[in-house]
């Protein structure tokens, strides 16, 4: 028995990795039966760089008003409606081999098990970014690729451990052709993607799981895609995640649905507002000449920390020794946790501000420029 799988990939301005990511989908082991690639709004050759490869239906689109979930709603409607299984992929996301083949096994695999039940339980395959690549070098390597490496290595653990997501990574990602059919339905609305979140991929994982899916990640496949290559391009993206999340957090509410996902915005407040008054005191004491060496702080603790870091790095895909040598160091990770910090404050900031004027900025649009797409 075999699935229809459909593989959509919207693209914006992705001429110079397009053909690294069809390349990978076109080679899989089990080939989607159908790849649609979706350019939109592209001043670029996106368009007649995927136009090159047999066996790609290329939909053309001008720019949209709603950007990636627009373009997506198009295809999935013109061409995938009806498919068993739906692939959603970053038109700078590179597949491995084996990916395809097993999502259609562990969705088959849960449908033998779902026939035995009384009960239907189908599970939505999420896939974690898995590796990345990156120009940007920095202290001997390319520094932000492999924080980001390490951060996914360890949210990818970190869910595999619990057994299920609360967010699809439209990185890429295979869902259910039926779950997508019955949001439509649940919603009401042109497509499985929403118009109204900056986080499409957040909310529609959300709706998903209204109707009793479970949305996990998958324990055999990966992805490799570009990360961000600057901190400028790194705050836009994490900009418009965390705002969008908080948005779609404050309309959706508090719910058994979203209690994970509040928990991690009070966790990240918490954890800002610790470092933000840990500077403090630091300045405080610094000032005063009171400033004391006390082992259990300036020791045993940072020891703890870079132990818990140097396991998480030993579970990054192909790790190599500059991976565990950051991990040891800690200054990385801390930048990478005061980052972490700015952010969740910003964007809470920012939301407020919307709350109060009503002026909602575009988030995608202001990720795009950090990134000088």
């Amino acid at each position: 028995m075999s699935l229809r799988i459909a593989a959509l990939i919207p693209a914006y301005n992705e001429a110079g990795s397009i053909g690294s990511t069809l390349t990978a989908v076109l080679g899989q082991h089990r080939v989607p039966d159908l790849v649609v690639c979706i350019p939109n709004g592209c001043s670029d050759a996106t368009a007649e760089v995927a136009r090159g490869f047999e066996g790609v239906t290329v939909l053309e689109l001008p720019r949209l008003e709603h950007k990636k979930s627009e373009a997506l709603n198009r295809a999935w409607n013109t061409y995938a409606r009806d498919y068993d299984v739906i692939i959603c992929l970053d038109a700078d996301t590179v597949l491995p081999p084996n990916a395809v083949g097993d999502w259609e096994q562990e969705f088959l695999a849960e449908a033998a098990t779902d026939r035995s039940r009384t009960t239907r339980r189908v599970k939505v395959r999420d896939l974690p970014l898995g590796g990345s690549s990156s120009k940007f070098t920095m202290l001997g390597g390319d520094f932000l690729t492999r924080l980001q490496r390490a951060e996914f290595a360890r949210w990818t653990d970190t869910s595999l451990k619990r057994g299920w997501t609360s967010v699809l990574a439209g990185t890429g990602c295979a869902i259910s052709g039926r779950a997508l059919r019955e949001v439509v339905a649940l919603t009401g609305r042109e497509g499985p993607w929403s118009y109204d979140s900056q986080v499409e991929d957040f909310e529609l994982t959300h709706e998903i799981r209204k109707l009793g899916y479970r949305c996990q990640v998958s324990p055999t496949v990966r992805a490799y895609t570009d990360s961000m290559t600057t901190v400028k391009a790194l705050w836009g993206q994490r900009m418009k995640w965390q705002t969008g999340t908080v948005e779609d957090l404050m309309r959706i509410g508090v719910s058994r649905l979203t209690l994970l996902d509040w928990w991690q915005q009070a966790a990240g407040l918490f954890a800002a507002a610790v470092r933000l008054l840990w500077l403090v005191i630091m300045v405080g004491l610094v000032s005063t000449g009171t400033l004391h060496f006390i082992w259990f702080w300036w020791v045993i603790v940072p020891v703890v920390f870079v132990a818990s870091e140097f396991k998480a790095a030993l579970r990054i895909p192909h790790r190599d020794r500059r991976d565990l040598l950051m991990a040891l160091a800690i200054v990385p990770s801390e930048v990478f946790a005061w980052l972490r910090a700015g952010w969740f404050i910003a964007a809470w900031a920012a939301v407020a501000r919307t709350l109060v004027t009503g002026r909602r900025k575009d988030r995608w649009a202001l990720q795009y420029a950090a990134e000088g797409v």
